[in-house]
């Protein structure tokens, strides 16, 4: 779940979705389990995001950093997720269910090169489309913007974006506190249209 000091957002039944798909978002070993920008508190998430893996058992792509040596990111933020380094590999208790793996070299899926081959050519095969993973405030709220603003300039009413609370969350320390940047993250989503729910859910689980 991710750290919040209030969550009213609603569930959501797993009978409501429609032809989805899930993204998983950087759950690498560089933001959880080890180096510079790793936050172990983040692995809280993990067993929410096995669950609906392994309840929905659909299409998923897990998107992971994939940085060269030298790479511009590394002006703003330290050396982390290193192509070929332990970093930039899904962490162990995910590993089992990963379909397909798209690399990113920015905070933001959506300029990746395969999400790009993605929307142009896989897109029309879903319909919600569920993004999960780390950080609530950095990966996460960028691509879930940049994805609704793409479907809004193109009208593509048939899709929706979902993000489950339970399945994302920040890095926590003194100077960037995890429970303000979550709930400014989350409410930025829900106020730009993205359907932030508590969790998706099912009796069948």
């Amino acid at each position: 779940m991710a750290r919040l000091e209030k969550n009213e957002y609603a569930s959501m039944q797993a009978s409501q979705l429609k032809d989805p798909i899930i993204f998983v978002v950087d759950m690498v070993n560089g933001f959880v389990n080890e180096g510079a920008l790793h936050d172990e508190g983040i692995d809280g998430i993990s067993p929410s995001i096995e669950r609906i893996l392994k309840g929905l058992d659909c299409r998923n792509m897990f998107v992971c950093d994939n940085h060269p040596p030298h790479t511009r990111e590394f002006q703003a933020f330290p050396a982390h997720c290193v192509i070929g380094t332990s970093e930039a590999k899904v962490i162990d208790s995910l590993q089992p269910y990963i379909k397909r793996t798209i690399a990113k070299n920015s905070t933001n899926t959506f300029m990746a090169p395969e999400f790009q081959e993605f929307l142009q050519d896989e897109l029309s095969w879903y319909k919600d489309i569920i993004i999960t993973g780390c950080c609530t405030d950095l990966c996460i709220l960028q691509f879930v913007l940049s994805f609704q603003s793409w479907l809004n300039e193109h009208n593509k009413e048939e899709h929706r974006l979902i993000v489950p609370v339970d399945c994302v969350d920040t890095y926590d320390n003194k100077m960037h506190p995890a429970t303000m940047w979550n709930a400014y993250s989350l409410t930025n989503m829900a106020m730009n249209g993205i359907d932030v729910v508590s969790t998706i859910t099912s009796t069948d689980w």
